[in-house]
């Protein structure tokens, strides 16, 4: 008999509050039930078409580092056909007992045959995700790129399928404009300039710059704003963009729009550094804690499993 079961993957902080703020999302999860996390299920039915895709690895049974101290935070779940649903909150690093090894074995250890990996991360574009992918044994994003973690140790009996990160969800763009409804005041000459972490590589760099161009488009639609662009951290372009646009645009005001999935070093101390003497409004709010993200794990979870069901 088949049993599924979820790891969600997040980075990991040495930051407590970070960690707590994943934790508790991941524990508003609710699996099987429609409009789990409080939200309309009208308001997300139209979305949900698109919501389950990712990738799929076949079950292997490899070698990797082990920490056994602790468990992983685990939430248990119903699917559709009441089978419980374990659903484990596990990190890349620093979270000592709660790494990636630690939630598979656990989940392993619960019996779990069917295992559906989702990255909690911004962008397709991290080559965090891409280390957690190849991992698990899924094709690096390029060629020239290889992981840099050791694969994961995977039983025999479970397969794995690795879904995608947030991207240019449409309820993140919703939870984005929410986010910065308080500077607004006069959206037609309000411009938006959303700020992430971005990369270098080549390959990674557009895979931000897309999924980012994407998101600044629905949020700039959704609130009537004049115009929204985007700027990564990494190369450093915040500044200068910034400093572009209010040239070109000298009448408009500028809200910058963080976006990172929680609040910390980047939003509190390395945006306004990039951006110091420039004048824009900002608040710093990142995307948790925020139902929307709740929601959006419900949908690739139901997603997946809805495959799954239909599959059996």
């Amino acid at each position: 008999m088949r049993k599924p079961g979820v790891l969600v993957i997040s980075h990991g902080s040495r930051e407590a509050g970070w960690v707590k703020l994943v934790d508790e999302a991941v524990a508003a999860v609710v699996v099987g039930r429609e409009g789990g996390a409080g939200l309309s299920a009208s308001r997300v039915e139209s979305r949900d078409a698109g919501a389950g895709r990712g990738e799929s690895v076949e079950s292997r049974d490899v070698g990797a580092n082990r920490d056994d101290s602790s468990d992983a935070t685990e939430q248990t779940h119903s699917n559709p056909n009441g089978a419980d649903v374990p659903v484990v909150s596990a990190f890349l690093e620093i979270v000592e007992g709660r790494l990636i090894q630690d939630g598979i074995d656990q989940l392993e250890a619960e019996g779990v045959t069917e295992l559906y990996v989702l990255p909690l991360f911004v962008s397709s574009g991290s080559t965090h995700v891409d280390d957690i992918a190849q991992a698990f044994g899924v094709a690096p994003v390029s060629a020239r790129r290889r992981g840099e973690l050791a694969p994961f140790r995977v039983g025999a009996g479970m397969s794995v399928r690795f879904g995608l990160p947030i991207d240019d969800d449409a309820d993140i763009a919703e939870l984005l404009l929410g986010n910065i409804a308080e500077l607004s005041s006069v959206p037609a000459r309000e411009r938006l300039l959303l700020v992430a972490h971005g990369s270098r590589e080549p390959v990674f760099h557009r895979r931000w710059r897309d999924g980012m161009r994407q998101l600044a488009a629905r949020v700039r639609e959704l609130g009537g704003f004049g115009g929204a662009d985007i700027a990564m951290l990494l190369p450093n372009q915040a500044a200068c963009k910034l400093r572009a646009l209010q040239r070109r645009y000298p009448g408009d005001s500028f809200l910058v729009v963080p976006l990172f999935l929680s609040e910390g070093y980047f939003t509190r101390t390395v945006i306004p550094g990039r951006l110091e003497g420039l004048d824009y409004r900002y608040n710093g709010r990142a995307l948790l804690p925020n139902p929307y993200i709740v929601r959006w794990m419900e949908r690739q979870i139901e997603s997946w499993l809805s495959e799954l069901n239909g599959a059996r």
